[in-house]
Formats: C-alpha cells, structure tokens, sequence
C-alpha cells in the first residue's frame, strides 16, 4: 500500500497500513530543502521569465520535501492571504501562477502523493472589518446572508471544478465557523446558512472524484455530530487552543468521519523536541486505532517551528507506524 492508498483510505474512515501525514500549511520547505520557495510578494516583483522559473523550482522543492518526509498530500500555496489586512502573509501566489503552480505540482506528485487545495464553497465567521456588519445582518437582513452563502457555494464548486482538472485531489474549505468560545452561529443559522451549504459543496466535490475537508479553528463541539453527519469526510484542526478534545471527537464521530491533525501548534514552536515525540506518541496511541486518522498540526506549521521539533513529530510517528512505542528517532523515510 502506498502513501496515497494510505490517506485515501483514512479519509474514507478505514484503518490504513500506516497512518498518513498531511499539513494544511507547512512554512518550513526552505528549512528541509536548503533552498528558498519564491512565493507571496517576493513572487510579484520577479518578471515573467523569472516567475515561470520561479513556479517550476517551487514544485521539485515541495516534492522533494515531501518524498523525504513521507507526506501523503501537500497543500498548494493558495491565494486567501493574499490581501490579509496587516499580515505578512507569505504562502500565497496570484492567479494565474497559482493554478500553473498546482498543475506543476501535480505532475510531480504522481503516484507520491496527493496534491491539496483550497477550494472555498462554504460561509464562515466574519473578519474584524465585517464583524458587526456581518452579525447585524444575520437578524436584521437575513435573506442578504442567503445570498452570501448561495454566492460562496457557487464559487467554491466551480473552483472545485478546475482544481479537479488541475489534478488537486483533497479539496478543502476554509471556513471558521467557530471561535475559542464555541460556535459563531446560533442552530437556527447553522441550518440556515452553513449546513445545506456544506451538504452540497460535499457532495459536488464526491462527484468530481475529490476528497473533501473542512477547516475551522474554535471550539466546535457543538457541531461535531452534524459536522459528521453532512457527508464531509474530514474534519481539520480540532483546535487544542480552543478546548477541543482530540479523543473526544474521535469516540463522537469515529466511522463517520475522518480528523486531521492535531498536534498542538504552540507545542511545536515553543516545545522541545522530547514533549513533541511524546505528545505526539500519546495522541496516535489514542486516536489512531480505527483509522479515520491523518496526522498534523492542529493547524500551519509556522516558520518559526524549529526543525528538530518537527522531525521529533514525524519520529514519533514513524516509531509507530513500525509497532515501537519509544518514540526514538530513526531516519526520515
């Protein structure tokens, strides 16, 4: 069984031969490879030969990382942080070098692994600019909020669409429907406005052959069971920060659907690398008998992770995929 058979199956809630790895965002490609992804802004100010090299050498670098660490997918640079208000966002491209770069990526990742995107389709909480705005809305004028989510699905399904014909496979939204103190939108509005959405962006990306995920940060406890119930197959983050109990979920939804992650991400950058292989150990001796697992941070990888503690995660989960429960390091496969 191969790294791809290894994540098909466990996003299909079955118990893989080893459990697969998969990040929403790892920052830390220049790290492992020794050489630099020319992305984000940095990308914008090369000329248009420059840019098109630039897209090639990006792809042999993720791939290269990605065969050295044992990934079973990548997720491609995407374009949601492109106009972030006072972020200094990097792991982006514009249109159309993004979807040039998911093509190329594609073709390298043949038979290794599986290529992830960011498709969109499904509402979520509003930003600081749009707070009020967006929560006087949902009760003064709601039917303006119907178009809104309408508006997203369509989107989200035709990106869908070309991501499929790109060769992305895992396709996932990125949709915080939650925050630290629970769920944003009250029963009424999740019915309303977030899960007939879901339903039908789920269901539009089973057609197109693709595997669908959710992500969203907060305390989602509340929602877990129709999370489960809505024909989604995997769920990403299950936020440690905001209270969520990976073990918990996974008695909660187990065969129903699939959780990604969800090794502390404050652990990663702040740990050392002895607390990472334990918390890591611990938490695939909990939740990945069963299957229904993909192993990763709870949510990006920062850059600013240091790379001794990522590899004493990916020790751990290699001491278990081969039956030991030290957690001792050996050799990246």
């Amino acid at each position: 069984m191969t790294r791809i058979d290894d994540i098909r199956q466990a996003l299909a809630c079955g118990e893989p031969v080893d459990v697969p790895v998969w990040e929403l965002e790892f920052h830390l490609w220049d790290a492992f490879a020794g050489r630099r992804l020319m992305l984000g802004h940095e990308f914008v100010g090369l000329t248009a030969a420059e840019q098109e090299r630039a897209l090639h050498v990006n792809a042999e670098i993720m791939a290269g990382v990605a065969t050295e660490l044992g990934f079973a997918a990548v997720t491609a640079p995407g374009g949601y942080w492109e106009h972030a208000p006072g972020v200094p966002a990097y792991f982006w491209l514009p249109d159309p070098a993004r979807d040039e770069q998911i093509r190329l990526l594609a073709r390298l990742a043949e038979g290794r692994f599986l290529v992830a995107a960011e498709s969109g389709g499904v509402l979520c909480m509003p930003g600081a600019a749009d707070y009020l705005d967006f929560s006087y809305r949902l009760f003064d004028a709601p039917e303006q909020v119907d178009e809104q989510a309408r508006a997203t699905l369509r989107q989200g399904v035709e990106r869908a669409r070309i991501l499929r014909e790109l060769g992305a496979e895992l396709l996932f939204t990125a949709s915080d429907i939650a925050d630290n103190h629970g769920v944003f939108f009250n029963p009424e509005q999740m019915e309303r406005f977030i899960l007939p959405y879901l339903r039908e962006w789920t269901g539009e990306v089973k057609t197109l052959g693709g595997w669908s995920v959710l992500h969203s940060d907060g305390n989602l406890d509340a929602c877990v069971e129709a999370l489960a119930d809505s024909g989604l197959c995997a769920l990403q983050a299950i936020d440690p920060v905001a209270g969520m109990d990976m073990r918990a979920v996974k008695q909660r939804v187990a065969g129903r659907l699939c959780l990604c992650g969800n090794v502390d991400c404050g652990l990663l950058i702040t740990g050392t690398p002895d607390q990472v292989r334990a918390a890591t150990a611990r938490l695939l001796a909990d939740c990945a008998p069963g299957g229904g697992l993909v192993l990763g941070a709870s949510n990006a990888v920062q850059p600013d992770v240091p790379v001794a503690n990522y590899r004493a995660m990916l020790a751990a989960w290699q001491a278990y995929d081969q039956g030991r429960p030290d957690g001792n390091e050996r050799q990246t496969r």
